[in-house]
């Protein structure tokens, strides 16, 4: 993995930045040297577990743009979790998603959007001292907490998917 800024930056990283900047986040913007578009490949390029990873899910509750923040260990089931906050949820197209983050899929952080997006953050990454989300960009991570994730996005804590 590599911590230096290519020689390029990208808007929506930049935005990512700024809001981790104003909310006081610990967690600094790191580049890697490839991207990591799924959980897998982040946690592969950051030498951690998958589930340490907070993937960002848009996803339409009863048509509203709405982020997930489920850790990368779990998929979200989203007839039980619909049925668990009153909705009906689908999943957003990447238009939807672009619009309603400025961010494109596989970069799609939990802050910098254009305007607040609805989140819910996956209770299973509170068992991790840290998680890394992605910072706008395929190639982008920060690192954080889960109280600090829950507190930057003004997250509601969920689980994502029934207990086994």
């Amino acid at each position: 993995m590599s911590n230096q800024v290519p020689s390029v930056t990208h808007p929506a990283v930049e935005k990512v930045a700024a809001a981790l900047a104003a909310a006081g986040a610990t967690g600094q913007v790191r580049w890697l040297d490839d991207a990591a578009t799924t959980a897998a490949l982040a946690a592969e390029h950051l030498g951690i577990d998958v589930g340490q990873i907070a993937n960002s899910l848009v996803f339409l509750f009863d048509g509203v743009p709405t982020l997930v923040l489920t850790s990368g260990a779990h998929r979200v089931d989203t007839a039980w979790l619909g049925e668990r906050v009153g909705v009906t949820i689908t999943r957003a197209s990447k238009e939807q998603v672009k619009e309603a983050t400025g961010q494109v899929i596989g970069g799609v952080a939990p802050v910098g959007h254009p305007a607040p997006v609805p989140t819910y953050v996956d209770t299973a990454l509170a068992t991790y001292t840290e998680v890394w989300a992605a910072a706008g960009h395929a190639r982008t991570v920060f690192s954080t907490t889960f109280d600090e994730l829950v507190r930057i996005t003004g997250g509601t804590p969920t689980a994502v998917e029934p207990a086994v």
